[in-house]
């Protein structure tokens, strides 16, 4: 067995700029999950649509797949070296479209340091010539369009994403911790 793992291609590494931290995914056990399904309507962004939705059903942190869905504006970005050498990777200037297709996206939903909402999302989507793109989607600046966009939520009732600066990566990044209070 060990033969067999040395003979294959070593993985690609990634090394932050950071001191390096020994615990590089954190993870909580939730003893239940709710699973349920969202068609966000047109006219209001990504995030408005989804922390409207997610807090009416009493969520203030999930783990979202979207599925398909008309964007009226997309605004996105795209990961870039960080040409200074602080963080590994930067975004870009923000792009904006006017109509897009959402094909796929992932999207977390947790809470900022001062306790507000974030959503945090990717997606795959096509423009209207049809080219195929994705990125770092700016829920606060994406409209969604008149064919809604259907979401898949895992909220995560036993614990919390909050957002926390990560020494390692030198960036802000969402971490599961306890509920700071009893969810009803």
């Amino acid at each position: 067995m060990t033969e067999k793992a040395t003979a294959l291609p070593r993985a690609r590494t990634v090394v932050h700029p950071g001191p390096y931290g020994p615990v590089r995914i954190a993870h909580m056990h939730a003893d239940k999950g709710r699973h349920f399904r969202l068609s966000l309507p047109a006219g209001r962004t990504l995030h408005d649509s989804l922390v409207q939705a997610l807090a009416a059903e009493d969520v203030a942190s999930a783990s979202m797949t979207l599925i398909d869905g008309e964007l009226e504006h997309l605004s996105f970005c795209t990961a870039l070296p960080d040409p200074a050498g602080r963080v590994l990777a930067t975004y870009g200037a923000p792009e904006a479209l006017r109509g897009a297709r959402l094909i796929f996206g992932n999207a977390t939903m947790g809470r900022r340091a001062d306790g507000g909402p974030i959503v945090h999302c990717h997606g795959v989507f096509r423009e209207v010539d049809g080219r195929v793109r994705g990125g770092h989607i700016l829920a606060e600046r994406t409209l969604v369009g008149r064919s809604a966009v259907t979401v898949v939520v895992t909220a995560l009732d036993s614990f919390e994403l909050r957002v926390a600066y990560d020494e390692e990566t030198r960036m802000p990044l969402m971490r599961p911790q306890a509920r700071a209070e009893a969810h009803g």
